[in-house]
């Protein structure tokens, strides 16, 4: 069995003065137990302005969250997965930065990294509309790390929508879905639990989502609300825990023989075929 902590936010667009706080909550983890402790995404900022984002994000050797909660994780010994931090690219081959998720081992080093794939480009009506693209590069590589006895697959928030990607790394091995996420609240609302428990359901994996909640404070450019309710998903699709609304802490423990029980009672994983087609109707 591993317990873990999965830390619900609430972030504002400025990384310095969020450090502290999401600091203070994964220790409270770490004090309940959790061997393995996961944080949002945009851990260290939520911003809707470029422009302030230039001025205070840094590059991924220079960024002091990263260096921070790297030396707590060596601190408290535990796995840290930071959900993600915007960051500056190293190349600047243009002007978007990097939606980039990181695990870290008990001794504070970094055994992964994740860089979001499917970028969040949608109007949903209203004022409501966001385009991903043009403020962060996509990744183009799925990742697998170990953790113990359980082998984690790592994905971010609007990675949700694409089974794909959570069947080709249930299928090489994942047990343990990460979807750190800062979801809107109209599609947290309508979709977020459903889709959670989906992934679980379909790989028989954990899925662990921890989120991002409320109204985000901005020194410049619009506010923004995400959804909260950061979730615990057991692979029969049960939710083990609910962060509900207000930054804090869930926990949920963990147990391998699960993800193995739920494949055999149900194995979709094995089960599949390749097939052709479909080839367009004709008109």
């Amino acid at each position: 069995m591993m317990r873990v902590g999965l830390v619900q936010l609430n972030v504002s667009d400025d990384p310095a003065a969020n450090l502290p706080v999401t600091e203070g909550f994964i220790r409270e983890a770490a004090a309940g137990g959790a061997r393995l402790v996961l944080t949002p995404e945009n851990t260290n900022i939520i911003s809707g302005s470029r422009t302030h984002q230039e001025s205070v994000l840094h590059a991924e050797a220079g960024d002091p969250t990263l260096a921070r909660l790297r030396e707590l994780a060596g601190e408290l010994g535990i796995w840290l997965s930071i959900g993600s931090l915007a960051l500056k690219p190293d190349d600047r081959a243009d002007e978007r930065f990097l939606n980039r998720q990181f695990l870290i081992d008990p001794e504070g080093a970094i055994m992964a990294r994740y860089d979001k794939i499917h970028m969040f480009d949608v109007d949903l009506g209203g004022e409501e509309s966001y385009r991903e693209s043009e403020a962060f590069r996509p990744g183009g590589q799925a990742v697998l790390a170990r953790v113990e006895d359980f082998t984690l697959g790592l994905t971010i928030c609007y990675d949700l929508r694409f089974p794909a990607l959570h069947r080709a790394l249930a299928e090489k091995g994942a047990g343990v879905l990460t979807v750190p996420a800062a979801f809107t609240v109209p599609t947290g609302r309508a979709h977020w639990e459903v889709l959670l428990r989906a992934r679980a359901i379909e790989t028989g994996s954990y899925v662990l989502a921890a989120a991002q909640w409320g109204r985000h404070r901005a020194t410049t450019g619009r506010e923004r609300d995400t959804w909260g309710h950061s979730l615990a998903i057991d692979p029969w699709g049960r939710v083990l825990a609910d962060g509900g609304e207000g930054a804090g802490v869930i926990f949920a423990d963990l147990d391998p023989t699960a993800i193995t029980e739920a494949r055999a009672r149900i194995p979709a994983l094995a089960n599949a075929r390749t097939f052709t087609g479909p080839v367009a109707p004709a008109r």
